[in-house]
């Protein structure tokens, strides 16, 4: 099974442009799967033993998210598999995905989103590039992976505009606000020596940061100012949207800041408080309230 596997992680890689963190996540969901089974053919394995894997997987108790990614992997890989004529049916087709809880993601209030984004309070060192982390993420509601992979020439100080590379390596250019401009431009001016093209964030190497880093920079910065709310690069662009979405912007627009391919999954990411919910229903409806005196509005008795 490890040369198909093989084979088809390298499809990803040259022919679905998937990320290479797609790419490391796909592989080891499937070399799971090929241990389960003692590396058999995949010819061999049919609908019973998926189903076998898939009953091992409940039994430790895994998330349902991360049980239906493992499933979707699967799923891809017997599709190509279905596809390039290695086999002659699908037999993972027939395994349902377990329905997920539909929880709210975490989102910050907009005074801790503040909060966070005052925390690096030195003017110097590591604070300057949190800042600076923390400026772009929360103006941009770029993902922590695309944050890391921009570069000095993608930054369009001018028009106050970024191209970030996103999943799939599709292209798209987001606005960034003044503050994480200003942020970015004090960090790199404690680096005078550092390179004017390649990576705007990086460590005191001079590597690229990486997605984990970023992670932990928040987790940091959560607990130094004890916020109940989870802190991660998704709190907040979960933040970013729901702010947005709050003050009025439009959901379509916000779905292409944030690079969604689907409405459906931008609407997931919001999150309107049930407060500005109603409000905006009072306003917006003609049968949302009482009318007032003199009977004005009342259904005719019957």
């Amino acid at each position: 099974m490890r040369k198909h596997i093989d084979d088809f992680v390298r499809h990803l890689r040259n022919e679905q442009n998937v990320s290479p963190h797609t790419e490391r996540s796909y592989r080891s969901d499937l070399e799971q799967l090929a241990a389960f089974v003692n590396d058999a053919d995949p010819a061999g394995i049919g609908h019973q033993d998926l189903r076998r894997y898939l009953g091992h997987l409940m039994g430790l108790k895994i998330r349902k998210s991360s049980l239906a990614r493992k499933l979707s992997a699967i799923r891809a890989f017997y599709k190509y598999l279905n596809r390039t004529g290695v086999l002659q049916s699908n037999p993972a087709r027939l395994i349902a995905t377990p329905k997920q809880d539909k929880r709210l993601p975490a989102v910050l209030t907009v005074d801790d989103a503040l909060r966070l984004m005052n925390a690096p309070r030195d003017g110097e060192g590591s604070e300057l590039r949190d800042r600076a982390v923390l400026e772009t993420l929360y103006s941009t509601g770029i993902r922590a992976g695309e944050l890391v992979g921009i570069d000095h020439e993608d930054i369009d100080r001018q028009d106050r505009l970024i191209r970030i590379r996103g999943k799939g390596r599709k292209e798209r250019i987001v606005p960034v606000g003044e503050k994480a401009l200003e942020a970015i431009d004090a960090y790199r001016a404690q680096k005078p020596s550092a390179p004017k093209d390649g990576a705007v964030f990086s460590g005191p190497s001079g590597k690229r940061l990486t997605a984990r880093t970023v992670q932990r920079i928040l987790g940091n910065y959560r607990k130094k100012l004890g916020l109940s709310q989870k802190a991660s690069p998704h709190t907040l662009r979960h933040s970013f949207a729901t702010h947005l979405l709050e003050s009025g912007a439009d959901l379509r627009a916000i779905q292409e800041l944030l690079g969604h391919a689907s409405l459906s999954t931008t609407q997931r990411y919001t999150h309107v408080n049930l407060d500005a919910l109603m409000e905006s229903y009072d306003k917006a409806h003609p049968r949302a309230k009482k009318q007032g005196s003199g009977g004005k509005g009342k259904e005719p008795s019957r």
